[in-house]
């Protein structure tokens, strides 16, 4: 006999005798659709759709639903009528309630102006009948006028955070890269014209001056090599929700200007854990964008540097005949980290390669609105990586039938790194990883313009995204941040296999 197949289940062989191809790969994918999506998509495609309704059924419903009306309304008149008693009594008990509270504060008002009233009446007489020291009275005065003055000061503290938060990690920013702490440089506006002059009179003669000088040469390149570590001392601003104004000040005063980092081609590694809320705020665009690439830039060259060192790694162990259960233990790991299979060295190599910057800066631009989008601030998402599963961010013009979200990030450095093994690993971006490893066998240095044409599927308008990203590297001369390093790496040369 055959089977009673439901009304799902027929809408389902409708598919399959039509042929409607896109019900039939959401069910290759496992994925469930429900009977109204199946018809939307039947209908959408043209296909005839039976109309069974089974009359019994609804009979049987019918008298399922009949049967306690009745009872029902019977339950809602008691149910009333307890209202009405029950409604009398809470209003008796409020105002019962009302009472006896005025009653009270009435009481205890009475009771505490009496008590001001003895207190007042016994410190007068005390007064009149005790005569008061003169140390006592100097020490009370004292303490009443430190008192005050503290508290002035705290409250002003409290009214006045972002001031001294900026102010501290100003000083903090300018320790770690100047060289200098705030005691330093007090000590150095300090130095009084009479210790110049002691100096002057202790000073020996012409020949021992030049004996000093001669031993003081070594000493003054060691605080010079001091200098250098402190400037190249990494730093990761701790989330403070800093303003736009106090980033711009910090840029200041550490002196990280573009201009400089494209013509030295070396930038600080000053790491943001975040944008600021306000950058929107600012009025002038190119300011505005200056500020995103000074953030997003170290953040970018310190992965790439990153990549470059365990790209040098690999080839070091490649180019050896035996390798140690260590080495073996780390290639193991990047294998996976790689999604590399049968331990192919050679796509290894072809995967683990670093990420032009001016593309990493124009699609970072592009998918965060330089770095004012809701994605970007809430969820510091500055690539508009998708996610079925993992945290995210729910997109507020997402289709109906689009259950994806934007993966949300603790810090801006993990998205940062995120887009550059989606770049290295995803199946899509295949064209992009084999025309850069022909670049890299060629010898050829490897920029935005010459790989953006292979970025088509990283969006749904294909070429059309491709000839954007050109547009803001070409703009914005993105392309002159290509070869930066951070101010404390060592550049690499590639080894030859």
């Amino acid at each position: 006999m055959k089977k009673n197949l439901s009304y799902r289940e027929k809408l389902l062989e409708l598919s399959k005798i039509y042929k409607i191809g896109e019900i039939n790969s959401y069910i290759r994918n496992k994925k469930y659709l429900t009977t109204p999506q199946i018809e939307h998509i039947l209908k959408k495609n043209k296909v005839p759709i039976p109309t069974e309704i089974n009359k019994s059924l609804l009979e049987i419903q019918v008298k399922k639903i009949s049967r306690p009306v009745y009872s029902t309304g019977n339950k809602i008149s008691n149910f009333f009528g307890d209202i009405r008693s029950n409604t009398l009594k809470l209003v008796f008990k409020f105002f019962k309630s009302i009472l006896d509270f005025l009653f009270s504060i009435s009481k205890m008002f009475f009771n505490i102006c009496s008590f001001i009233s003895k207190t007042t009446i016994n410190f007068l007489n005390g007064i009149y009948n005790i005569s008061i020291e003169e140390k006592k009275a100097n020490k009370i005065l004292t303490g009443l006028i430190a008192f005050s003055f503290f508290s002035v000061v705290a409250l002003g503290a409290f009214y006045n955070k972002d001031f001294f938060k900026q102010y501290a990690i100003n000083d903090f920013l300018t320790e770690k890269f100047s060289g200098k702490t705030p005691e330093k440089k007090i000590k150095d506006q300090n130095f009084t014209k009479k210790e110049e002059n002691q100096k002057k009179l202790s000073a020996p003669k012409e020949k021992p001056k030049k004996e000093k000088s001669l031993a003081s040469v070594p000493k003054t390149k060691k605080k010079k090599e001091k200098k250098v570590d402190k400037e190249v001392s990494e730093f990761v601003l701790p989330n403070l929700n800093l303003k736009t104004e106090t980033v711009l000040s910090l840029f200041k005063d550490v002196q990280y200007d573009l201009r400089r980092v494209r013509n030295e081609k070396r930038v600080k590694p000053i790491y943001f854990t975040q944008f600021p809320k306000d950058l929107d705020e600012i009025k002038d665009s190119r300011l505005k964008k200056e500020t995103f690439i000074k953030i997003v830039l170290p953040l970018v060259v310190a992965e790439n540097e990153k990549i470059l060192d365990d790209r040098y790694k690999l080839k070091k162990i490649l180019s050896r005949r035996s390798t140690s259960d260590k080495e073996k233990a780390w290639l193991r790991q990047k294998l996976r980290e790689y999604k590399v299979k049968n331990s192919d060295m050679k796509e290894l190599s072809d995967r683990m390669d670093i990420i032009p910057i001016s593309i990493a800066l124009a699609q970072a631009a592009k998918e965060s609105g330089w770095g004012t989008s809701r994605f970007a601030l809430e969820g510091n998402a500055i690539f508009g990586q998708w996610t079925w599963t993992g945290q995210g961010i729910e997109p507020l013009d997402k289709g109906k039938h689009e259950g994806h979200k934007i993966l949300r990030f603790p810090i801006l450095r993990a998205s940062v790194k995120a887009y550059k093994n989606n770049l290295n690993t995803h199946r899509g971006y295949s064209d992009f990883r084999k025309k850069r490893a022909s670049l890299r066998k060629r010898k050829k240095s490897i920029e935005g313009l010459s790989l953006t044409d292979t970025l088509d599927k990283y969006a749904k308008t294909g070429k059309e995204y491709t000839k954007i990203l050109e547009q803001i590297i070409v703009q914005n001369s993105l392309e002159d941040f290509e070869n930066v390093l951070l101010s404390n790496s060592v550049k690499r040369k590639e080894l030859n296999l």
